[in-house]
């Protein structure tokens, strides 16, 4: 009966320490240096697991030796599994008070060899706590509460919510060691070695969310500069200043009000970098206009018009500019009569944006493809799906014009 109720342990456990380590083996979004901790955690927890079988076994003879050393390695193991994981969260400190007070657990446990201070196994293969025996129990509590502290200080500014898994699993380590200390059950496996198991696999699932998260924030930051760099083009802003230049001589105060529209879209580019939110629709909208009314100055042939039914909503930034900027440039510049429409209105699942214009169109199954022409309107789609899980639906014929519509979900408008 003890050998199937040994079985029935060892195999959950067996399996979710196989499915984290083959996880951390194929996970990309862990660093070198984390996928080695998380495996070296994976080995000392089947480490911890054989440790206390072979204890529950020695604890039925008389080997007070071969128990005294395998009880030493168990109280040793355990605080080093929650420093590695210290280090894992918060890997550019050196944690060496850890690195100290796990030190100082083994020497304690050490001293069992020839002291009972810390513990001892008497000659009936007995276990009996001398005045230290605590030590690996308070020196876990200390790595336990720095963990908590670090995931929250690194991590708690993310999404709070999500914070309720690490928390959990440091509430069921201390109910497993209280349940260790004070129950009088003899278990082959105790309770604190399958509570770290399991937590170590759920909280392994919950960093690798974090690093996945904080992995998106990165290219969307990437992202931002890279989509700054093709919104500030060398020829516009030589043009613009040229244009400047000019309208000092024939008209001053147009050139006063362009110059403050210059200053207006220059502002919001950079802005751009700094702000990895929402923006609201008004907010983007001014800063079409101000771009639009620069580019209708030097083209006199194009017209940009606005249908605004709805705007209290909110959009990831240079989400409509850039699709005006792609059509003036590629599209109306050459007609005779060049016009741009933006429209936006409210519909029963969210709000939509429409762009059109009579220009020259293009064939939609090479978006993309040419790094060029259209990567402006590519950045657009991509961040609208990745920050709101929202749509960019476009359709173009070639000498007709091109049409952008633009979905933001109603849950994610106002965020």
């Amino acid at each position: 009966m003890e050998t199937k109720f040994i079985i029935l342990l060892l195999v959950p456990l067996g399996l979710q320490l196989f499915g984290m380590s083959f996880a951390v083996l194929t996970d990309h979004y862990l660093q070198r240096e984390h996928r080695r901790d998380m495996l070296l955690i994976a080995a000392l927890l089947l480490c911890l697991v054989a440790q206390n079988l072979l204890e529950d076994h020695l604890m039925q003879g008389t080997r007070v030796f071969a128990r005294t050393l395998t009880a030493i390695a168990g109280y040793s193991i355990r605080p080093l599994v929650l420093l590695l994981f210290l280090r894992i969260v918060s890997p550019q400190n050196s944690h060496w008070l850890g690195w100290l007070l796990v030190g100082i657990n083994a020497a304690v446990h050490l001293t069992a060899l020839f002291s009972p201070i810390c513990f001892t196994i008497t000659a009936d293969n007995s276990f009996s706590r001398g005045p230290l025996g605590y030590t690996c129990h308070g020196i876990s509590m200390l790595l336990l509460l720095n963990l908590m502290s670090l995931t929250i200080r690194e991590y708690g500014h993310d999404r709070k919510q999500g914070l309720w898994i690490p928390l959990l699993n440091a509430l069921l380590v201390v109910a497993a060691m209280a349940a260790d200390t004070l129950l009088t059950v003899s278990l082959p496996i105790s309770f604190l070695t399958v509570t770290m198991v399991s937590c170590c696999v759920f909280y392994y699932i919950w960093l690798h969310q974090q690093f996945v998260r904080r992995h998106e924030r990165d290219l969307m930051a990437e992202q931002r500069i890279q989509i700054m760099m093709t919104q500030i083009q060398p020829h516009f802003l030589y043009n613009t200043l040229s244009t400047i230049q000019a309208l000092c001589a024939i008209d001053p105060a147009k050139a006063v009000e362009i110059t403050g529209k210059f200053s207006s879209y220059l502002r919001q580019n950079l802005n751009t970098l700094e702000f990895p939110g929402m923006i609201s629709f008004e907010k983007e909208l001014e800063h079409t206009r101000s771009y639009a009314d620069i580019e209708m100055v030097r083209f006199p042939n194009i017209r940009v018009e606005y249908a605004i039914e709805d705007s209290g909503f909110s959009v990831p930034p240079l989400t409509v500019q850039p699709i005006v900027e792609n059509a003036i440039r590629h599209g109306v510049r050459i007609r005779e009569e060049g016009i741009i429409r933006v429209s936006a209105y409210q519909t029963e699942e969210g709000h939509e944006i429409l762009i059109s214009d009579n220009g020259v169109g293009f064939d939609v199954q090479t978006l993309g493809q040419n790094e060029g022409t259209h990567i402006g309107l590519k950045n657009v789609q991509e961040r609208i799906e990745t920050m709101c899980g929202g749509s960019v639906t476009v359709e173009s014929r070639i000498d007709e014009g091109t049409r952008v519509t633009i979905f933001i979900p109603e849950s994610e408008a106002g965020q």
